[in-house]
Order: C-alpha cells, then structure tokens, then sequence
C-alpha cells in the first residue's frame, strides 16, 4: 500500500505504518497545487513589501531586525544551523520517520507557504530509507525548535530554501505529534492486553464474576465500560469461574472487582486522544500562516499544541492507575491469605521455594515510576524574560509524548509480570479457563514454563516483546455470545470483602 498525503486526513494508523512498515509515501496533486498557490502569494506578499515573520524579518528575540530581499535565501538557509541546541538520546528510527511524515503532511496542507519540492524531499528520505539523527531533548512544546533544527540540517542541507522556507521548517510541531501518535497506538495494544492478563487474574483468583454483568454498562452507560465489559466476558467464555461455587467471595479486591471500571476510563480517555490527535495530525502549527483568499500571510500561534499535550496528560494519569491496580493484583495472588493458594504460587506449599513471589517488588516498582511519569507537565512555565517576555509560553508537548512512551514501556513488563503470575495461578487452581485465558496462557507457556518447586524465577524478556508486538491485543477475545453470568444470590460465596 501507499499513503497519499493530502494535508488533511492522515491517521494514526498511516503514521505507524509509514514508521514502522517502511510503507511509501506520496504527495498528492491536489495538495501539490495547494502549496503551489500558497507560495506564489507569499512571493507576492513579499514582493509588495509587506512584512513577513521568518521571510523579510528575522525570527524570535531578532524580530525587529529586517533582512533584504538578496539576503532573504541565505537567512532561510542558515536558521537551521542557529537552531541546533539539541541535547540526549537520539531518536529511534520509527520516530524520525513519524516526524519525516507529519511534516510532509503540514506542507501538504498549504497554510506554512512552502513549495512542493520540499515535500518531495521529505518523501524521498522516506522512501529511500534515509533516517537522519534527532535528538530528542531540548523543545519546549512551542514548536519542535530542536530536533527539527537536526531534521532540517540533515535533509536540506545543499537544498536553496527560499524566503520563509526555513520557518516553516521549524515552526511546528511535528515531533511532538508524530511521537504521540507511537505513543498513543502503543497504549491501545497495552490496554487491551491487560483485559486478557485482567481476565487472567481474575481465573486465578478465582474472583466473582458478576462485577462483569452487562447490567453495569446499561446503568453506567459509559462506553468505554460497555467495551471493557463486553471484552472480559467474551475472554473469559467457557470458564469454570461463571459455575455456581467456583467464586471465593462476594466481593473481591477492589483491584479485581473494579477491573471494568478502571479499563474502560482508560479507554474513554484513549478516545480522547485520539480525537485530539486525528487533529493536530492535519492541523496548521506554523507561524506565520498563508491566507490565499486573502493574499495574506498572516502571523499566528499555532504551534500553541495544548490540546494534545494535555489529554497526553490526562491519559498518563489513567493509565498510571491501570497499571499500579495490574500491580496490585500481582501482589494479592502471589499472597495465600488473598489467592488460597501457597505462597509464590509454588506448587507445594509449606517449602522453602519462593516461587515468584519476588515478582511482586518487580512489579511494585516498574508501577512507582509509571506514577511518577504521571505528573502533568503542559502547565510548565517559561522564563518571562526569554525574547524579551514575548516568549513566554510552554507546553512541554515533546515530554509529555516521550513520558507516555516511558511509561507504556513500563507498562509492558508489568502486564508481563501479572500475565506469568495469572498463567501460575490458574494451572495450580485448575480451574478450566476462558477460550480467550486458555488461548493467552498458551501463548505465555511458549516463553515461560510452569515454575516447579525447585525452579529459579524465569527471564520475563521474551514475554515483555510478545507483549510489546501485541501478541496478546488482537484475536484473544472470541465473538461468540457469553456466557450467561449468575446473580449473587446464585452464587456460592464464602467471604465477604
């Protein structure tokens, strides 16, 4: 397949496989007429003598300085340098290539004044497998300064830039975006693994399951809870926990009973950014902007991306919570007084073996950073002073994409962890699984053998990539019509809690 940029409808999806699946790219005609049109006005903008920021001005503190008509090309030319402040790792390659396209895609939308074979070279790099090096601290969020001063040194190097052009570079937020969108499809596979590691757990605790009655959906009608619901019960189809006696207790931990509840604000929020993001994805983030109805090139606040970089926040907080419950569930079923069954899940009680039951402080503290990676970051405050107070703005969108990215990291060797732990627990339970449990649990075996009373902890490695590719997200949950769940009064309870 290809991808055609037009400006005005790239996805998520195309971001992740031009990234990732080296899928080729290509600018569409509409769009290259569209910036046809809109450099000739700023040639005629410029050519009236009107002032333009970037083009016949120079740029943030040196505003008021102007630059001559001969000299214009060069001052485009020689931004890139002045911007290259870069600092830290560099970039992966999905990354640069995410950054690569959404820049294509904001010329391609006509706004930023460029022509045409600017986005030509960024289609080429893409195509031709060229990954220049970024950097990936130093912006602060009002637009990419940093790693797009690295992006355009490597790519238009050699390159005349006309009047304008090396704004236009610059000034968005294409990093940012691009970043997000990695980050927030990552989060999707994340969150529907830890349905089907939930689902585990709540086999092996042997939990009620009347906390997945789709009465809760219709009384609570959001609709991230209807899907998380609907998930758990097709994942856990044929399980032995729906007959009458196999639950332990009325209530569960919260952790466990409130399982819909908290995966499905996860998903709530998730929608959120997605909306959000299908936005800034074809939106103008440049400054100035072409108006060709006008013949205006105007000056703006584009790059103010706050939309995006607080619902990145929003989602860590929810997301930090999901996984500090994942942990917590790893800790109840490891303990005999919450699971009944030995300490470690051993499968001998009363030994020396701990069994897994150090996974628990593994998971503990992968679920302490993801916390702290939860902090809100796009109400920072700028210094004042900075180009003479006029630059007194942030939105930090670059750390709020890499945190998440951070934290879906973390995530995946937590849902690692409780993933094995659910696997241990419901083998020594013997309890049959769900089609979707069974299904995972044959997949965990593949990395992980049951751990017998004399083995060591098994290496999590494989499990985390499994985990990271989505082994887990797609195809667990089966369509066929659940289960019927029982009524409390139905059920064998033999604890209250």
């Amino acid at each position: 397949m290809t991808v055609r940029l037009t400006g005005r409808d790239l996805d998520r999806d195309q971001v992740v496989r031009v990234a990732r699946g080296a899928e080729r790219v290509e600018i569409d005609e509409t769009a290259r007429a569209r910036m046809t049109r809109s450099r000739e006005v700023v040639r005629a903008v410029l050519k009236r003598g009107e002032p333009v920021y970037g083009s016949n001005t120079a740029v943030g503190v040196l505003k008021r300085v102007g630059i001559a008509a001969t000299d214009a090309d060069g001052y485009a030319a020689s931004m890139n340098r002045h911007h290259i402040v870069g600092q830290g790792p560099t970039a992966s390659d999905g990354l640069v290539r995410a950054t690569m396209l959404r820049l294509a895609n904001h010329f391609a939308e006509g706004s930023p004044g460029v022509r045409p074979e600017l986005a030509d070279r960024l289609v080429v790099a893409l195509n031709g497998g060229e990954v220049p090096l970024l950097r990936t601290i130093g912006s602060i969020g009002q637009a990419d300064l940093a790693p797009l001063a690295d992006l355009g040194d490597a790519l238009f190097r050699g390159m005349t830039l006309e009047a304008g052009e090396g704004t236009a570079i610059l000034d968005n937020n294409s990093f940012s975006t691009a970043w997000a969108a990695l980050a927030v499809a990552d989060v999707e596979i994340l969150l529907d693994t830890m349905d089907v590691a939930g689902a585990l757990s709540l086999e092996g605790l042997a939990a009620n399951p009347t906390m997945l009655h789709a009465a809760i959906g219709e009384v609570r009608p959001y609709p991230g809870l209807r899907r998380t619901l609907e998930r758990f019960r097709k994942l856990l189809i044929g399980s032995a926990i729906w007959e009458p006696g196999a639950p332990r207790n009325l209530q569960d931990p919260l952790t466990f009973r409130n399982l819909p509840q908290i995966q499905g604000a996860c998903r709530d929020v998730l929608a959120h950014v997605d909306e959000q993001l299908a936005i800034e994805l074809n939106a103008s983030q440049g400054n100035p902007i072409v108006v060709p109805a006008e013949e205006r090139v105007i000056s703006v606040a584009n790059f103010e991306i706050l939309p995006l970089a607080v619902a990145l926040d929003y989602l860590r907080l929810v997301l930090a919570t999901a996984l500090t419950s994942s942990a917590e569930r790893t800790v109840k079923i490891l303990g005999a007084p919450w699971s009944g069954l030995p300490t470690g899940l051993t499968p001998v009680a009363g030994t020396t073996a701990a069994g897994l039951t150090y996974l628990s402080l593994a998971a503990q503290s992968l679920a302490v950073e993801a916390r702290l990676l939860a902090q809100p970051v796009s109400f920072e405050v700028a210094s004042t002073t900075h180009a003479e107070g006029i630059e007194d703005r942030t939105t930090m969108a670059p750390l709020a994409a890499r945190r998440l990215a951070e934290m879906v990291g973390l995530g995946e060797r937590i849902v690692a962890i409780e993933l094995t732990v659910g696997a241990q627990a419901t083998d020594l339970r013997g309890l049959r699984r769900g089609r979707g449990t069974e299904a995972a649990v044959a997949v965990v075996r593949g990395v992980i053998p049951f751990l017998d009373v004399d083995d060591s902890v098994p290496e999590l490695e494989p499990l985390v990539g499994l985990v990271g590719h989505g082994a887990f997200a797609a195809g667990s949950a089966t369509a066929e019509r659940p289960t019927p769940i029982p009524t409390p009064d139905a059920t064998s309870t033999s604890a209250a809690g």
